[in-house]
């Protein structure tokens, strides 16, 4: 069985305890009992160090640990610098360096509803009547972590986020986690011949937004390819692939585990779309050179803006076309059980979860959907 872990809110949460702590007590905490919340449980979290920078201010540091999860921020560690202060809210939470900023959100620190929840719950059982602290989270290497996260494609800049709806780390891109997946599809083909295949909570997000039965909504993760193939085993007759462009489009390139880690060929897909589209050697490069595939989309957008050509919907229209060729192919050559008969249409959207293409036969099945 593969080892669940915590989400990195609980570490931070758990750093502020242990610098609130010394604050209270000047002694320092081996092991921070974090309520979760989400689910209803206590996670035992080790601390790493604690030191009291001043009378009224102390600093902790745990370390992730995300569990058996290919996750880029395994053992990275977490400080939590908390402060006494006289006036305000009971608890201010502030995101130092290495936490993303929310460009599409005033520059927020890109610490979200749940670690709110988590840090202020936790520190607010802790404090005495008319006690108020600031606690600022910090990841000395979030800043380089980020760049090889797709962050950016969803406005958070310089850091990672403190994101999720629960405490538990699950480990998404485990054969035991893929079993989930696959009970749940297996459920869904029992009730539904035409079924959504979303990556991640975006996609199914926006495909509820849309007006979507949320009961033929299927979370793959990065496991499309398996989750296909058991699809037409189970006779389901039409899926819709519903995702972020960065992670759909390496479908076209026959990549259907989209974990980074195991492959990346956004950058070649994109430009070997535009080459066949007619775009210039300079613009090719341009795409080629873009740090994300969202980077490529703008300077695309860019280069519609000055010309009467709509780059973008040529590229993405013959993307998501390929992406359902290449999605049919993949199911006939792995589905000795199956038909090989499953058809699929795609829709891909950018970091504002703004619809960018629909392949023909996306909207056809769009329309038997909604």
């Amino acid at each position: 069985m593969s080892r669940s872990g915590y989400t990195l809110p609980v570490f931070a949460c758990a750093a502020a305890i242990a610098a609130l702590q010394w604050l209270r007590a000047r002694k320092p905490l081996s092991i921070a009992s974090v309520d979760l919340i989400e689910p209803a449980q206590i996670a035992e979290i080790p601390i790493e160090q604690v030191a009291g920078l001043s009378e009224n201010m102390a600093l902790a540091i745990t370390r992730s640990d995300p569990g058996d999860n290919l996750d880029l921020t395994k053992d990275t560690p977490i400080w939590a610098l908390v402060e006494w202060r006289e006036e305000g809210e009971t608890v201010i939470i502030k995101g130092g360096e290495g936490i993303g900023r929310q460009m599409n959100a005033d520059d927020k620190p890109a610490i979200y509803a749940y670690a709110q929840r988590l840090l202020k719950e936790n520190l607010q059982r802790m404090l005495a009547p008319g006690e108020k602290i600031t606690v600022t989270i910090i990841l000395p290497e979030g800043r380089s972590l980020a760049v090889r996260t797709s962050n950016s494609a969803f406005g958070v800049v310089e850091g990672l986020s403190l994101l999720g709806t629960t405490g538990i780390s699950q480990p998404l891109s485990t054969p035991d986690q893929l079993a989930v997946f696959r009970a749940e599809l297996q459920n869904k083909a029992s009730r539904f011949e035409n079924l959504v295949f979303c990556i991640g909570e975006n996609g199914l997000d926006l495909a509820r937004k849309l007006g979507i039965n949320p009961e033929q909504l299927v979370k793959t993760a990065n496991w499309l390819g398996p989750m296909l193939v058991e699809a037409d085993v189970l006779g389901v007759k039409e899926i819709l692939l519903f995702g972020y462009h960065g992670k759909l489009m390496k479908l076209a390139g026959g990549i259907f585990h989209t974990h980074h880690y195991l492959a990346d060929g956004r950058r070649e897909i994109l430009s070997a779309h535009c080459a066949i589209a007619g775009l210039k050697s300079p613009d090719i490069q341009a795409v080629f050179n873009s740090a994300t595939a969202e980077a490529a989309l703008t300077y695309l957008r860019a280069l519609d803006a000055s010309s009467s050509t709509d780059w973008v919907n040529q590229v993405y229209s013959a993307i998501a076309e390929t992406i359902d060729v290449r999605s049919q192919e993949y199911i006939q050559s792995h589905s000795e059980k199956g038909t090989g008969s499953t058809v699929c249409g795609s829709i891909l959207f950018d970091r504002d979860r703004k619809i960018i293409v629909k392949s023909k036969t996306a909207g056809l099945l769009m329309g038997k959907l909604c």
